[in-house]
């Protein structure tokens, strides 16, 4: 049965297991503490604010994206919301579930009261463009950054 919900403490390991394909940068030994894991997990699924979506197939994340919905002081102080994270696993793509997870974060954004929904992307693949145009999404600003790692 495949579903839609929001990571849990008992995902670590499929957690871990999906991040070990995000852009290809493997997930560092020592973020692989499996406690560490599922605190992080527990913290964020009692967060109304911060939803680390999966699609779980017959009983294993698949795929997830992270949604977080930030309160604002413009537009009528009406919040807006950030998509990243965006990881499916290598045999699961073009099944549909990393765009079933985009849809569902974006109607959770605008059943939250958000203006917009915000994505960012590190690549400059066409299909990944094309991806995230196919599911809404517009190339529309410039983005800057500061990284710190």
């Amino acid at each position: 049965m495949n579903e839609i919900r929001k990571a849990a403490p008992t995902d670590a390991s499929a957690m871990i297991e999906l991040y070990s394909h995000f852009q290809s940068t493997p997930v560092q030994e020592a973020h692989q503490d499996i406690v560490l894991w599922q605190e992080k997990l527990a913290k964020f699924q009692s967060d109304n604010k911060y939803h680390i979506l999966v699609f779980d197939k017959s009983g294993k994340a698949v795929s997830t994206v992270t949604l977080i919905i930030i309160e604002n002081l413009t537009h009528n102080l009406t919040p807006y919301a950030l998509i990243e994270n965006v990881v499916t696993l290598p045999k699961h793509r073009q099944e549909g579930c990393a765009s079933a997870l985009l849809q569902h974060a974006i109607k959770l954004a605008k059943d939250k009261g958000c203006f917009k929904v915000m994505l960012m992307t590190g690549s400059n693949k066409e299909s990944t463009l094309n991806f995230y145009r196919k599911n809404g999404f517009i190339q529309d600003k410039t983005a800057f950054q500061i990284r710190f790692r």
